[in-house]
C-alpha cells in the first residue's frame, strides 16, 4: 500500500480543521454564539469574548498548550480491497480474464501487515484483504495460483469463474499450493462464488492449507474433484452446491457421472449443509477426524455403482456423520475404527456397507436413523468379506433404526417363543449382523406357577437353545447382543 500523494499538504489542511473545530466547540460551551441573538447587548458580546480569551489563558496569563495533533503517513493508506475490473478483468466472461485475476490477487499479498501474531508463524497477514469480483464471470485459461509465500486473513468472493476451453484437465480452478509447510494458507475464504470447470478438470484445490472456509460457493461441471483437501488442517465447507452435471434427480446421464464431489485426504475438516447432486463419490474421506453434519448426496445411485460418502481409512477411522441424507445412495467404510452414523436419512434402498480389508471392527456406532426402501428385502447394514471374514469385532452397536421397506439388521435383538417341553430355541440370525456371534445373553424362562431348573444350553450360528430338568409349558423372553 502507498501513502497518499502531497501528504505534507494534507497534514496542514487537517490540522487547520481541528484548530476551527476547537474553537467552535469553546464558543459553544461557554454558550450560544455571540453573533446567534440579535438581542444581545455590546457588553453581553464583550464579556462572553472575554470568557473564551480567558478559556486560553492558565492562572498565570499564559496561553494554554492544546495538545497536537499529527497524523502520520501510515494511517493514510490505500484500501485493501481490490476490485478485478480495475485489473481489466472482462466481467461478461468474453475475453481472458487470466492476467487481470491474477494481478489482483498478487496486488492483495503484496503488503502483509508488519505484525506477526494473528496467525501462524511465518504467515503473512493481509489485513483482511479481499479480491472482489463486482458480481462478474470470468473466463480463465489457467489455474488462478495464490502466491506460493503463502498468507493469511483474505476473502475471494462475489462472483463467476468459468473455464474455457484450452484449461488443462488435470488442475483446478482455485489453487492454493504452499511452497512449503512452514509458510502456508491459512483464514483464507473463498465465498459466494460460482465455479464452472467447464469438464476441465477441478473447481478448488487446497495443499497444506489450514483453517481455510469455502461458503455459500456453486461448483459445476468438474471430472476430477468439486473440492480437494490435501494436507493441512481444519477447512470449513459449508452452504454450498456441488455436482458434476445440473439436475435435480432422474438425470439420464446418472450412470456416467464420474469424479469426486469433495475429496478429504487429511484430518479435522467439517463439511455442514452442503448438497452433492452428481458424481460418482460424493465425498471421499481418506483421513481422521472428519465431521460430516447435514450433507444431501444423491451424486449416483449405489444400483448404478455410486457412493454418497465413502470412507476409506482403515483401522483408524474417527469419522463422524450426523443428520445427514442418502438419497438412493449410501456409505461404505473399510475396517472402521471409531465411526459414528445418526440421525441420517437413508431413502431409496440406500444401506451402509462395512468393508472388510483386514477382517477389523471397531467402536462402530449406527443409531437412531430412518431407512425407506422398495419391499424388496435389501439390508440397512450390510458386511463385504469377499476378501477376508471379520474376525476382531468390538464395540459394534447398530440399534434403535426406524426401518420401513427394507430389511432390519442390528447388533441388539429380542425374541419370545412358547413351547411345551424341556428346549426353548430362538434363531436370531435374521436381524443379528455379524453371522456366528453372540456376546451377550439374558434370558427369562416363564412356566407360571412351577420353577423348572433350567440352564442356557447352547449358543451357535446366532442361535440359543434353554432346556429345562422336566417337561413344562413356557414362554421364554431372550435378549442377545453382538458387542
Amino acid at each position: 500500500m502507498m501513502p497518499l500523494k502531497n501528504d505534507g499538504l494534507l497534514l496542514e489542511i487537517i490540522k487547520n480543521c481541528l484548530v476551527i473545530f476547537v474553537h467552535l466547540n469553546l464558543i459553544f460551551y461557554h454558550g450560544e454564539s455571540s453573533y446567534s441573538s440579535a438581542g444581545n447587548t455590546y457588553h453581553e458580546q464583550i464579556r462572553r469574548l472575554s470568557l473564551i480569551k480567558a478559556s486560553h489563558l492558565n492562572h498565570n496569563g499564559v496561553p494554554r498548550q492544546f495538545p497536537s495533533f499529527s497524523i502520520t503517513p501510515s494511517v493514510l493508506m490505500a484500501s485493501r480491497v481490490y476490485h478485478v475490473v480495475d485489473y481489466g478483468a472482462d466481467p461478461t466472461g468474453t475475453s481472458d480474464s487470466t492476467e487481470a485475476l491474477e494481478r489482483a490477487i498478487h496486488d492483495a499479498f503484496e503488503s502483509p501487515l508488519d505484525d506477526d501474531e494473528h496467525l501462524m508463524k511465518g504467515v503473512g497477514d493481509l489485513g483482511g484483504s479481499q479480491v472482489h469480483l463486482d458480481g462478474g464471470t470470468y473466463k480463465i485459461t489457467r489455474p488462478l495460483l495464490l502466491p506460493t509465500s503463502g498468507g493469511g486473513n483474505l476473502m475471494i468472493h462475489g462472483g463467476s469463474i468459468c473455464a474455457s476451453n484450452g484449461f488443462p484437465t488435470d488442475r483446478h480452478l482455485i489453487e492454493l499450493w504452499p511452497s512449503s509447510t512452514s509458510s502456508p494458507f491459512e483464514d483464507i475464504t473463498i465465498k459466494d462464488m460460482m465455479l464452472n470447470a467447464n469438464f476441465r478438470g477441478g473447481g478448488i484445490s487446497l495443499v497444506n492449507s489450514i483453517r481455510i472456509t469455502i461458503e455459500n460457493c456453486y461448483i459445476s461441471h468438474f471430472t476430477t474433484n468439486g473440492i480437494l483437501i490435501q494436507g493441512g488442517h481444519e477447512t470449513y465447507i459449508r452452504n454450498s452446491f456441488i455436482g458434476q452435471h445440473i439436475n435435480v434427480g432422474g438425470d439420464h446421464r446418472e450412470k456416467d457421472f464420474s469424479g469426486i464431489g469433495i475429496n478429504i485426504i487429511g484430518n479435522d475438516n467439517s463439511v455442514t449443509d452442503v448438497v452433492i447432486f452428481s458424481a460418482s463419490i460424493g465425498i471421499m474421506v481418506e483421513g481422521q477426524a472428519n465431521v460430516f453434519t447435514g450433507v444431501h448426496c444423491y451424486n449416483k445411485a449405489t444400483m448404478l455403482g455410486g457412493t454418497g460418502i465413502y470412507v476409506r481409512v482403515p483401522g483408524f477411522t474417527q469419522t463422524r456423520i450426523i443428520n445427514c441424507y442418502f438419497d438412493f445412495t449410501g456409505i461404505v467404510a473399510e475396517d472402521p475404527v471409531q465411526l459414528h452414523i445418526s440421525n441420517s436419512f437413508f431413502l431409496g434402498n440406500a444401506f451402509i456397507l462395512i468393508k472388510s480389508l483386514n477382517g477389523v471392527v471397531s467402536g462402530v456406532t449406527i443409531v437412531n436413523n430412518m431407512f425407506s426402501g422398495d419391499y424388496t428385502g435389501v439390508h440397512i447394514v450390510q458386511l463385504d468379506e469377499s476378501k477376508k471374514e471379520f474376525h476382531d469385532v468390538d464395540q459394534v452397536v447398530v440399534d434403535r433404526n426406524d426401518v420401513r421397506g427394507m430389511t432390519l439388521k442390528s447388533t441388539v435383538a429380542r425374541r419370545t417363543t412358547w413351547s411345551n417341553g424341556t428346549t426353548w430355541t430362538v434363531d436370531f440370525s435374521k436381524v443379528l449382523l455379524f453371522p456366528n456371534l453372540i456376546k451377550n445373553v439374558q434370558y427369562t424362562l416363564h412356566a407360571g406357577a412351577l420353577f423348572p431348573n433350567h440352564v442356557l444350553r447352547n449358543v451357535s450360528r446366532n442361535q440359543i437353545t434353554v432346556e429345562s430338568d422336566i417337561p413344562v409349558s413356557a414362554t421364554l423372553h431372550a435378549y442377545v447382543d453382538q458387542y
